[in-house]
């Protein structure tokens, strides 16, 4: 293990942030970086074809059926599974790529499919179903194969931006209900955004609901609605997350751990942890570990 996660970015000396990469060429060429705890720049969408590996998102294990879709937001810790058995291919595509305006950046962080609001993060589709999905990446990847110009860029956005919409109306199909538009979800997701970028500094609800500008009641009503959660439990889930993931993928010692993610008493920090996984930082770490 190394002192830090391994992050991989979008590959260099690329015309556009958009690629479909078979499976089993990116498994014959990457092995150790894929079965390695890792984290991207990038979202990542699995075709998987007629296989059934199992592929981990943090510490969940997320049992692939045939003929399914995977959605893994950008900066989520995942690896592959050790046997690599993956047929299909895999769309992964950056934010600079598709946030061209307020509008795309709203509707990407909003969307139903990537972002972690949403517990179910595949859809398991009929094969005929499937290969939709599948001849738009091949029309993404013709069109990339064509000479620059200055309508290539909105081809690859539109056909991108079609496969999410379809998915999307999957998703619904087989009984997700979507999150409900409007102010507080709006809140939600600024919140949450915020959250993101500042957990290891900020840990009070008003320092975030200053930054919002709305009363620490009013994002408190938001968040219930939406997700039935406060935003402290927010907060602490999310500081326990990284704790979670430095834990065991890192060879932090827990006091440089706890300094990390802003806890400048390490004792402090063992007693978060303690009360919001019901075990010590070593005991997680040693039991993950073993597994």
């Amino acid at each position: 293990m190394s002192d830090e996660i391994k992050k991989h970015k979008f590959r260099k000396n690329t015309d556009f942030g958009i690629e479909v990469v078979p499976l089993a060429a990116l498994t014959k060429v990457n092995r150790v970086n894929l079965v390695t705890p890792h984290r991207t720049n990038f979202y990542h969408v699995f075709l998987f074809e007629d296989c059934q590996p199992t592929h981990f998102i943090d510490f969940e294990p997320i049992r692939i059926k045939p003929y399914s879709l995977l959605f893994i937001d950008k900066d989520r810790v995942h690896q592959f599974d050790e046997l690599l058995n993956y047929e299909g291919s895999v769309l992964i595509f950056t934010d600079d790529f598709f946030s061209t305006n307020d509008s795309d950046t709203k509707f990407l962080r909003s969307s139903i499919l990537f972002n972690d609001l949403s517990d179910n993060k595949s859809i398991t589709l009929s094969k005929s179903d499937f290969e939709r999905f599948v001849s738009i990446c091949e029309t993404v990847t013709d069109e990339l194969n064509q000479p620059n110009d200055h309508v290539k860029h909105s081809i690859l956005k539109n056909l991108l931006h079609n496969f999410l919409l379809l998915a999307e109306r999957e998703k619904r199909k087989q009984g997700f209900v979507s999150l409900e538009k409007g102010v507080d979800l709006d809140y939600t997701l600024l919140f949450r955004d915020l959250l993101e970028s500042n957990f290891t500094q900020l840990k009070a609800v008003s320092d975030y609901a200053s930054r919002i500008f709305i009363s620490e009641k009013r994002l408190g009503q938001a968040t219930s609605i939406v997700l039935g959660k406060t935003p402290k439990e927010m907060i602490n889930e999310r500081v326990l997350l990284e704790a979670k993931r430095l834990l065991v993928h890192s060879n932090l010692s827990i006091k440089e751990i706890g300094l990390s993610l802003g806890f400048e008493d390490s004792a402090y920090f063992v007693r978060f942890f303690r009360k919001n996984a019901e075990t010590t930082p070593v005991e997680f770490r040693e039991q993950h570990l073993k597994k």
